[in-house]
Formats: structure tokens, C-alpha cells, sequence
């Protein structure tokens, strides 16, 4: 976009937005002539990626903002009406996290929808994610938003839209969104009081009642005395994730106090995500002074789960989601017979040590794109086909199992945990001794996920570059092994050892995969919700006779290390 065509739309925006959108600081720009900040505030339109619409909070079309609310909601009702018959009377489910303007979006995305006729189904009190995606079915609704940025940074916020199955919208309905919202132009109606009263409607008391017993009815075994440290990270999990976890009959549950309750400035992390290092700190303190057996954490809309234990020197070792995934999938797969018809659904980027946990047991396993909304697509085609869906995850700490939620839910997985990690502890072991167990009769199976921040417009375009040129020049040799195939799914191209090609059975995404001769591998890809570039490697070895996984993992890491360095080189990251 030249610099005409960014004033222009500079000016259009400021003419439409609201007052609370800052349009005062677009005006700012336009007179001092700041083409750079010009660029980053509009060079760019937020869309749907992996998991939403994500973005930071401020004026213009590439930030999140009241009327950005507007026109993807007004986009969204015009896509719902043409597409679902009687969806006006059916209704959107909405709700909203703790974040900074959460609330307002949601009260903004709720008077569009009444205004275009729509029943609006809209809930009293922030709530978490997988709630949304419950209630969306419950409601028998036609589709479901939340105002959430995840784990994002705080100065984020989001939007993510549902299906009336109660699944992330895919493709062509959410390219069909954006595409109506960059064609509207106009000025968007919002609902006056009446209209508001007649069509808005608070959820029903029994929803969440319902919600907590469905979290109930997904476990496989019994409770057993455990001692739990919990922390929400200052998100919407506290109160949904203690309940549930008393109605399992956990009674020794400690929270963090210190973040516990709800606060959109995450001031005790430097990022709300558990996964990132030191985000735990508090809740390992908590767990070594009230001698706790396991440590269970949500991210800020409670759709992921983090997990740590007691390591065998007396701290806390946080297991990977890939690691949890395996836990969860070999102690669903084995509480009964299985066989083609039950599926483990996981995506390309997650240990490939699951697929051989569902092979022993005889079930299915699928790999999908990088995002849940992938397999709860891969979960619904296969009960279309008379199939049962057990178990869902990806190793960004997501999981889900059977059919409570069509989503990553870190509610019901929390529980489910618990009763994993007490049925363990009652045998005088711990999770960490269930995965010593599975790699002995798996393999050794350790991964290594690298997000390289690259914010900005300058950012974006040197992420592109990166794929390019691996896709131009790939790499031959990773971290001293040779690499004995690969594959593009942005073409749909697997290339073997002799060079020979295959059609790839997925949607085109930009990822790149590459298998090198030792059983290892190492994946590329765009993040779809935030300004990075992720690395996910994975190395395969036998587990020696006797032989710790932990200390087998840091004979290891060196390994993944050098990868990791030859595929930078090779994007020129």
C-alpha cells in the first residue's frame, strides 16, 4: 500500500470510529506526516489465524479496537444470515475474558449483532473460553464469540468466533468474514436501548451448572488423596477450575493467592503464558511449602493447561504438552478396547510419539494443521462416519477429550490430570515415573518449540523472507544429519529420500517439515495469532537400560540445539 492509499484510509477510519478508539491520535499522525507509525497502524488488517483474530489494542485497521469490533461483528451477522437458515432466531452466544476493554467488546459486538436482527445470547460475567464453546451448544445458538486474546500479551485483545457445532470456524466461513468486512465500507448500526432489551438476552442460570457436569461425566476414574497447587495467571480459570476440581473430590487444592484473582495487567509475569519460563516461580514456591504433589496452571482464558511435578531433586519439573498429550492419551486409550473407531487427533507440529501410543492400543490417530479448530474438524468427520472421538491435543498445552467441548479445554483437562496424577500417587509414583514407563516402550521422544519474536510490518516481512528461502534452497543437512524428506504444506508437496513427490492429504498452510535420517525432525511455521516465527524439533533415541528420561533428555538437548542452529541459518533468522 503506498503511502496515498494509507492516508486515505487513515482518514476513512477516523471518520467512523469512535471516540474511545483514539481517533484523535490517527489525526496526530496525519498532520505531523508519521508515514511509519501510519504503516504499522494501517498497512495491515487483522484477520482470523490459528486461533482468532489477535492483536495489540489501539486506533486503526491492525489493531484491535471498538470499531474493529463493529465490522468484523456486522460481517460476521451478514455471513450467519446468508449461510444459516433461522440463525437471527437462534441467536450468537457471547462472552468476554478479564482483559482491558473485554467487557465493552463484548457489549459492542452484542448491540451490532441486535441491531441486525439478531438474538443475542450474552453472558453476565467474564468466563473462559471452553465455557463459550459449551454454551454456543447449549444454546442451541449459531454461532459463538469471545472477547479473549489467550495468553497473549496484556496490551492484546482478540476475537474468536465459533460454530453452532461449538468449533472454531475454518475456512471458506471465516475468509468469507474478512472478506465481506474489507468490502463494507459504510457506517455500522448499533442497537439503541429498545432494541437492545428486546433481542439481549443473559445466559441462563443453569448453564454453567451444566458446564460443571459435563466436566464430571469425562473422567475415567475416581479421585484419590492428592495435594494440588493451582494458579489461573491472573485470568478467568479461578473460579471454574476450583470448583470443578472440589466436585472431583479434591479437597487439598492451594491457589496462588497472588494470582488468583482476575487483573489485566498480569503484574507478577512478564508474559501470561505458563509455558514461558518463571511464570510458574510463584506456584513452585507455594507447592515446596505445602508439600504438594502436583502443580496445575490455565493461561488467562483458561483453554490450556500446565503441568509440573516433583523432579528427583526436590523442585518442580513443568512437563511439556507433548508430554502431558502422551500422559492423556495413553490412560484414556487404555481404560478399554479400541480400534479404527476411536481417534487421537493431534497436529503436524506435536510429538509424533502419540501416533505410536494409539498404533500399540489399535485406534486411529490423525495429524492436522497447526490450531484446534483443525481437530475439532478431524473429531467431528470422524463421528460423522460412525467413529468416537476420545482425545485431542497440541503441544502448545492444549488438550481436550471426548465431546464436553469442541475446543481446547483446560477445565475438564485439569481434572482429568488430577485423576491421572492421583491414581500415580497412591502407587507411591508420579507422572514423572508414567513417562519413564512410555518411553521405555516408546522411545525417548524430546522436543524442543523456539518462538522467535519478529513484531512489526519489518518483522512480517522478514518472516516471509525466511520461508522463501527455505523453500528456495532448503536444507540439506540439519544439525549433522541429513535430511530424508520434507514437506510444504502451503503446496500440498511431500518430497521422499529418492526425490520422488506426494500429495499431501491437508488444507495448505505455511508450514514446512523436514525428516531427517535418524528418526528426528524439524518444523517451521508463521504463528497465526502472534508476530513470531516457531520452531518445533523433535529427536527420537532409544531409552538406555536404566536410564532416567530427564537425564536422557539433557544427553539429548545438545542435539536439538545444533538443528535448531542449521535451520535458522538456512531461513537467515
Amino acid at each position: 500500500m503506498d503511502i496515498d492509499a494509507l492516508r486515505a484510509a487513515a482518514t476513512a477510519w477516523v471518520a467512523l470510529a469512535p471516540a474511545d478508539d483514539e481517533p484523535e491520535a490517527v489525526t496526530e499522525m496525519l498532520a505531523r506526516g508519521d508515514d511509519a507509525a501510519l504503516r504499522e497502524h494501517f498497512g495491515a488488517t487483522l484477520d482470523f489465524g490459528t486461533g482468532g483474530m489477535r492483536g495489540r489494542m489501539g486506533p486503526g485497521t491492525n489493531r484491535m479496537n471498538r470499531l474493529m469490533i463493529r465490522r468484523v461483528t456486522s460481517a460476521l451477522a451478514h455471513v450467519l444470515a446468508q449461510t444459516r437458515p433461522g440463525a437471527s432466531d437462534q441467536g450468537v452466544a457471547v462472552a468476554y475474558d478479564a482483559r482491558r476493554r473485554s467487557a465493552a467488546f463484548a457489549e459492542e459486538a452484542a448491540l451490532v449483532l441486535a441491531a441486525a436482527g439478531f438474538v443475542v445470547h450474552l453472558s453476565p460475567t467474564p468466563e473462559p473460553t471452553p465455557v463459550l464453546g459449551f454454551a454456543t451448544t447449549f444454546l442451541g445458538a449459531a454461532a459463538g464469540i469471545i472477547i479473549t486474546a489467550s495468553h497473549n500479551p496484556a496490551a492484546d485483545n482478540g476475537y474468536k468466533v465459533f460454530d453452532w457445532r461449538g468449533a472454531q470456524i475454518v475456512e471458506p466461513f471465516d475468509t468469507d468474514v474478512c472478506a465481506t468486512m474489507l468490502a463494507s465500507s459504510a457506517s455500522i448500526a448499533v442497537a439503541d436501548d429498545a432494541t437492545r432489551a428486546r433481542r439481549v438476552r443473559l445466559w441462563p442460570s443453569d448453564l454453567l451448572g451444566a458446564y460443571h457436569a459435563g466436566v464430571q461425566a469425562v473422567r475415567i476414574r475416581k479421585s484419590a488423596p492428592l495435594r494440588i497447587v493451582y494458579t489461573p495467571v491472573h485470568g478467568v480459570g479461578g473460579i471454574p477450575a476450583l470448583r470443578a476440581l472440589r466436585d472431583a473430590g479434591y479437597a487439598h487444592v492451594s491457589p496462588v493467592p497472588e494470582q488468583l484473582e482476575p487483573d489485566a495487567r498480569f503484574p507478577t509475569v512478564p508474559f501470561p503464558n505458563p509455558e514461558e519460563p518463571g511464570v510458574l516461580a510463584l506456584a513452585m514456591s507455594l507447592a515446596s511449602r505445602e508439600h504438594a504433589n502436583l502443580i496445575l496452571a490455565n493461561d488467562p482464558d483458561a483453554d490450556r493447561l500446565a503441568v509440573a511435578v516433583p523432579d528427583r531433586r526436590g523442585g518442580w519439573r513443568q512437563l511439556s504438552g507433548n508430554q502431558v498429550g502422551v500422559l492423556l492419551a495413553n490412560d484414556l486409550l487404555s481404560r478399554d478396547r479400541r480400534s479404527e473407531k476411536d481417534l487421537v487427533a493431534t497436529t503436524i507440529v506435536s510429538t509424533a510419539m502419540v501416533a505410536r501410543i494409539a498404533a500399540r492400543y489399535g485406534a486411529r490417530c490423525v495429524e492436522t494443521l497447526t490450531g484446534f479448530k483443525w481437530i475439532a474438524q478431524a473429531a467431528l468427520a470422524h463421528e460423522a462416519n460412525g467413529g468416537r472421538f476420545l482425545f485431542g491435543f497440541e503441544e502448545s498445552i492444549g488438550y481436550t477429550a471426548g465431546t464436553l467441548v469442541r475446543d481446547k479445554d483446560g477445565i475438564s483437562t485439569a481434572v482429568l490430570v488430577a485423576d491421572m496424577a492421583a491414581a500415580w500417587h497412591a502407587r507411591g509414583l508420579s507422572l514423572a515415573d508414567a513417562l519413564q514407563s512410555l518411553y521405555q516402550t516408546h522411545g525417548l521422544h524430546v522436543s524442543r518449540p523456539v518462538s522467535l519474536k519478529r513484531p512489526g510490518l519489518d518483522g512480517l516481512a522478514e518472516i516471509r523472507a525466511a520461508m522463501k528461502r527455505l523453500r528456495s534452497a532448503p536444507p540439506l543437512h540439519l544439525g549433522g544429519r541429513a535430511v530424508v524428506g520434507s514437506r510444504d504444506v502451503l503446496h500440498g508437496v511431500g518430497t521422499r529420500a529418492d526425490a520422488s513427490t506426494y500429495a499431501l492429504d491437508l488444507p495448505a498452510s505455511d508450514v514446512l517439515a523436514f525428516e531427517l535420517e535418524d528418526g528426528s525432525r524439524a518444523l517451521i511455521r508463521p504463528s497465526g495469532t502472534e508476530p513470531k516465527i516457531k520452531l518445533y524439533l523433535e529427536a527420537r533415541e532409544a531409552l538406555a537400560d536404566a536410564e532416567a528420561w530427564e537425564d536422557a533428555e539433557e544427553r539429548v538437548a545438545p542435539a536439538l540445539i545444533e538443528i535448531e542452529k542449521d535451520l535458522r541459518a538456512a531461513a537467515g533468522l
